[in-house]
């Protein structure tokens, strides 16, 4: 399809009119677009909006040069950072708000992660270099869609493709292959474009040239799609996943995580773990092949230590084991061991009432502190924290009483037994 185009439903057109309604985006246009220069929107912001989407960031595509851009924002008072200027593109920010403004461009030379541009003035060249046509419809200030690569027609059908030769847009930057999945995953029905997972599959060697950083964004990026365990397992018949990771994934235990989990949005770590953890090394390992933060890493291991003596259990704890995961581990931690002993386990129901209880009780605390011994003879020192530890043990073995009178007692057998 080429030109413009009106969008799908009525829906859609007030979506992309709401889009239009935002300020910001006025005063760079009124900033940006005179003497000859125009400006539109691009990408995911116009793909959402069509698909009814959330959109939570607005990108520009602009035939002025990065410098005339940069100079008449900041003659608007506009902010101008200087995020890919190389690449043509500015962060503009507006209200509190931020916009990449990218000027239009085609890429004379690419190594499969980075390209050498060069600056131009057509808008479908522009889309032509894009990687799938859902991103690469332009939106006008007057609300007209430009669609040069029948973008329109695939959010319509729901379907995914690449522009031009899947090949050659791939070779462009090898993170497209991960894309394909993703974007798949997200918001298309049916199987994956055919000749899209070919290409995936023919040029999958150049992976390894991307960053692991690159590559972990992205790959938690589609762990959080709609049909993450779809592409999961798409991924690992292509032989794509495994590479990656470093590890043998477990689709099956991610379809089975996705049965589980509560209403919002997914947890994409928690989903690496049920993917490709099954104990602490595995977390390790994981870390170092997607460069996870300490964070993730530390969460990956604990809930994996806390999995190793829930491996072989058909049924869930029960109130008291629960209550005693909560108390020494954390909820965090609790709660993701649970679940990945849960999508192990025969019968995935049976552990629902694990995971609300997990979520739903009070983390308990110890009622008892140094002042309590101080208080009665304890002298400071290591017999203090002693005497803690024993009063933890005995107040978890009771059941986690919090009677004061229960409590009381507790307290004056061990100032007893330390006499």
């Amino acid at each position: 399809m080429n030109g413009d185009a009106p969008p799908t439903d009525g829906a859609a057109s007030e979506a992309l009119a709401a889009l239009l309604r935002n300020p910001s985006l006025d005063r760079i246009f009124e900033a940006i677009d005179f003497g000859g220069e125009e400006t539109r929107l691009v990408g995911g912001a116009v793909r959402n909006a069509l698909l009814g989407r959330p959109v939570h960031e607005i990108d520009l595509a602009t035939t002025a040069a990065p410098e005339t851009t940069a100079e008449r924002a900041s003659a608007a008072g506009i902010r101008v950072i200087p995020t890919g200027v190389e690449h043509g593109t500015l962060t503009l920010l507006v209200g509190g708000e931020t916009f990449e403004v990218t000027s239009l461009r085609e890429d004379v030379e690419t190594d499969g992660r980075r390209a050498t541009v060069r600056f131009g003035r057509d808008f479908r060249a522009d889309a032509l270099r894009r990687d799938f046509t859902v991103n690469a419809l332009f939106l006008a200030k007057d609300g007209r869609i430009f669609d040069y690569v029948g973008g329109l027609d695939d959010i319509r059908a729901r379907r995914l493709r690449f522009i031009g030769e899947p090949a050659q847009r791939i070779r462009e930057d090898y993170l497209r292959i991960l894309r394909f999945f993703r974007f798949s995953a997200d918001f298309t029905e049916g199987p994956l474009d055919p000749a899209g997972l070919v290409a995936a599959m023919r040029e999958r060697s150049g992976l390894a040239r991307l960053s692991r950083e690159r590559v972990r964004a992205e790959l938690l990026k589609l762990l959080a799609a709609r049909r993450a365990a779809e592409a999961a397992q798409e991924m690992c018949d292509a032989g794509l996943l495994g590479p990656l990771i470093a590890s043998a994934p477990n689709p099956a235990r991610l379809r089975r995580m996705a049965a589980i989990e509560d209403a919002g949005p997914p947890d994409p770590l928690l989903r690496l773990a049920a993917l490709c953890v099954e104990l602490p090394e595995d977390a390790d390992r994981l870390g170092q092949s997607l460069r996870l933060s300490n964070a993730e890493r530390q969460r990956l291991e604990r809930a994996a230590r806390l999995l190793i003596p829930l491996h072989a259990r058909e049924a869930p704890p029960g109130e008291d084991e629960l209550r005693q995961l909560l108390f020494l581990n954390g909820r965090q931690a609790a709660a993701d061991a649970v679940m990945l002993a849960a999508i192990r386990a025969p019968d995935l129901a049976q552990w629902v009432p694990a995971k609300h209880f997990l979520r739903e009780t009070q983390e308990p605390r110890l009622p008892f502190s140094g002042a309590d011994l101080l208080a009665h003879g304890f002298a400071r020192g290591p017999a203090i924290g002693e005497a803690l530890d024993l009063l933890q043990t005995r107040w978890i073995a009771a059941g986690f009483p919090d009677d004061a009178s229960v409590l009381a007692q507790m307290l004056d057998e061990v100032v007893k037994g330390s006499r």
